[in-house]
């Protein structure tokens, strides 16, 4: 441990897996923000939010944890979606919510903020007898306290008695186990009653309620974290080194100074009464977007170097670079950076500045953040469309039946999860929305098409504005999109399929959409080992990353070794590779299963016709009642994951 450490008393190095231990427990706001995604608008004309998990205390503990730290929260929230969607978003991010209270009569709070400008971010905090203003003492459980190494107390959860009793509890239990206490001042006029509704966006207020609340807190503390308007209103004084001196004089704690686009000063702890010299912490340069939240992911940056003993020239770094992550982005704790993120901003340094506008983060953040699933996973392909059409024309059925044989395919699929966790479905919405409406409601993972089926060139069923179109799309279902591509198509051709499926690519990753991309190759070309390989490597090489591919049934190993090279070296975070189906019969399914098990990218497959297709016809000749094309349809499904489970042994390592 460096001479700069901060001497931690327990736990201060990585735990073994398992461990109950936590690096910090955070106390007090926990909401839901929901931000303007129009940049520029007032609040009062914005139309589009996007939502997020926010509040002081709630932004650092997701922070923390990205960045592998094992956090907590100590919270209320509402009983009803929005304090669901917390709870869940805090499981999602590996955030300990044992110390979350579900409040059976108050509402979560809620946030609404707008991007006025690079300086002016007004917005309203909903908290009137809000959930997480009503933790009360009875709510802090010692045993989570004592579990921590360094718990953080906010500034706003002292301004009405019930939750400074909370906050004090925990600092007296911490205080007794041996655990650090780390303030955060937090200061919002508004939340203390200063400023009015209207002035949520006001963050300079000197009180006497405010110091008089701080004073006692200062002196417990291990450390105290505010910007530079935060800690003189700390100490009711206006000039800063008078405030800093004022917190010298109270406490000896190590005193952090967040100075925003100047980075921050940090004292080190003394025991007397001179202030010393800071560490200085220099920026970096970065594009403001939203400097709202900045300081809650610097101090998750901070927290991540200081609780595992750095110097604080590096903790001070770490810290500053969180924080210019998240001005540069619009929302709070949800864009947040990973510790791979944190460390790829810090090795790029470009010569003489510390400037990052030619690094993109935002595919690795991408890959870092999103969902997590099985390492297998077996998809139920129903979207098809013409062939249904077709087929119902050709034996004389009403159409109309469509839609209902849909739902009954994504009942079987729901039998099937039953038996297995990583069952999905491929859907459309011309015949299965309703369908879609079902998956929804159940464990699956899911899939919609988007494509105009048989489309050369491609083109979308949302028409050609898919970006705008797709905020009407859950967030959870993947974008399927097949796309008919050869290498050795005419280069007209080709850039059409590329530029569509660019563009596709572009609006996915702007609204947070997985996305699957389907290649046919052999629809009017010979094939051979390389071309489907060579179909990757040229749409990576336009730029088009997905998270997912869908591929033919390929029944040799050398053609799958080349597309394991292509997918790897093209995007080393890509999810995987599913196999489709097509008019593979069951023994020449069986033989693509076998030639891809040596690519490890090959996660699983999506497949239709070989499960449903005699079993529709049979049903829209009305020889299968509904629940009987349930069960054959569940009962060929299972049949293929039994050929895909044959092809693997039990000890098949995915991981490449």
């Amino acid at each position: 441990m460096s001479s700069n450490s901060p001497g931690l008393t327990h736990h201060e190095q990585d735990r073994p897996p398992g461990s109950d231990l936590l690096d910090v427990v955070t106390i007090g706001r926990c909401s839901v923000d929901l931000y303007g995604a129009e940049i520029g608008s007032r609040l009062e004309d914005v139309d589009i939010f996007r939502k997020s998990v926010g509040g002081c205390p709630a932004n650092i503990a997701i922070g923390c944890a990205r960045l592998g730290l094992k956090s907590a929260i100590l919270t209320r929230v509402g009983d009803e979606q929005m304090g669901r969607f917390i709870v869940s978003q805090m499981q999602r991010e590996g955030v300990s919510t044992a110390g979350i209270v579900v409040d059976e009569s108050r509402l979560t709070a809620l946030v609404l903020l707008a991007v006025r400008n690079r300086v002016s971010f007004p917005h309203i905090f909903y908290r009137e007898n809000c959930a997480d203003m009503a933790l009360c003492e009875d709510d802090v459980d010692p045993s989570l306290i004592a579990r921590a190494t360094a718990i953080v107390v906010t500034g706003t959860h002292f301004s009405t008695e019930r939750v400074a009793a909370a906050s004090w509890k925990a600092i007296r239990i911490a205080q007794k186990a041996g655990v650090k206490v780390v303030l955060d001042v937090d200061f919002r006029p508004s939340l203390w009653r200063l400023a009015g509704h209207k002035g949520g966006e006001v963050r300079y207020i000197l009180s006497a309620q405010v110091q008089s609340a701080l004073r006692e807190i200062l002196a417990v503390s291990d450390i105290v974290v505010g910007t530079e308007e935060e800690l003189r209103v700390a100490i009711n004084e206006d000039d800063l080194q008078f405030a800093l001196q004022g917190i010298r004089k109270i406490s000896s704690a190590l005193i952090v100074c967040k100075r925003g686009a100047k980075g921050c000063d940090i004292f080190p702890v003394r025991n007397d009464d001179p202030l010393g010299d800071p560490v200085r912490g220099a920026a970096f340069q970065v594009k403001v977007l939203n400097a709202i939240g900045a300081g809650d992911a610097f101090m998750a940056g901070f927290l991540r170097g200081w609780l595992r003993g750095e110097n604080l020239q590096t903790t001070a770094t770490w810290a500053n670079a969180c924080g210019a992550i998240a001005v540069s982005r619009l929302l709070c704790s949800s864009e947040y950076p990973t510790w791979n993120e944190l460390s790829s901003f810090l090795q790029w340094q470009p010569a003489g500045g510390r400037h990052i506008d030619g690094l993109d983060l935002s595919h690795l953040h991408w890959t870092e953040t999103r969902r997590k699933l099985p390492d297998e996973l077996f998809v139920l392909a129903v979207d098809h469309r013409k062939q249904f059409e077709d087929l119902a024309v050709r034996i004389g059925a009403d159409s109309v039946r469509l839609s209902e044989f849909k739902q009954l395919a994504v009942r079987a699929a729901a039998s099937v999860a039953k038996r297995y966790s990583n069952i999905g479905i491929i859907c459309d919405d011309e015949y299965g929305a309703d369908a879609l409406f079902a998956a929804e409601e159940l464990p699956l993972w899911i899939a919609r098409t988007i494509e105009q089926p048989g489309a050369k060139p491609l083109s979308y069923v949302l028409g050609y504005d898919v970006g705008s179109a797709l905020l009407t799309w859950p967030k959870s279902q993947t974008v399927k999109c097949l796309c008919y591509y050869h290498p050795d198509d005419p280069p007209e051709s080709r850039a059409k399929q590329e530029d569509a499926l660019l563009q596709l690519d572009q609006a996915c990753k702007a609204l947070g959409r997985e996305l699957l991309i389907e290649i046919i190759c052999n629809r009017d070309r010979i094939v051979n080992d390389e071309t489907v390989s060579r179909s990757i490597t040229a749409l990576y090489n336009r730029g088009i990353r997905p998270d997912w591919w869908k591929l033919e049934p390929i029944r040799s190993t050398k053609a799958w070794d080349n597309i394991g090279k292509a997918v790897g070296s093209g995007d080393a975070d890509c999810r995987g590779i599913l196999i489709l189906g097509s008019t593979a019969k069951a023994d020449e399914l069986q033989q693509a299963f076998e030639a891809s098990r040596p690519c490890c990218l090959v996660r699983g497959f999506a497949i239709g016709r070989i499960i449903h297709g005699a079993v529709l016809q049979e049903w829209l000749l009305r020889r299968l009642n509904n629940e009987e094309a349930c069960a054959a349809i569940a009962s060929n499904f299972e049949a293929v994951i039994g050929m895909w489970r044959t092809s693997r042994s039990a000890s098949y390592n995915f991981s490449c």
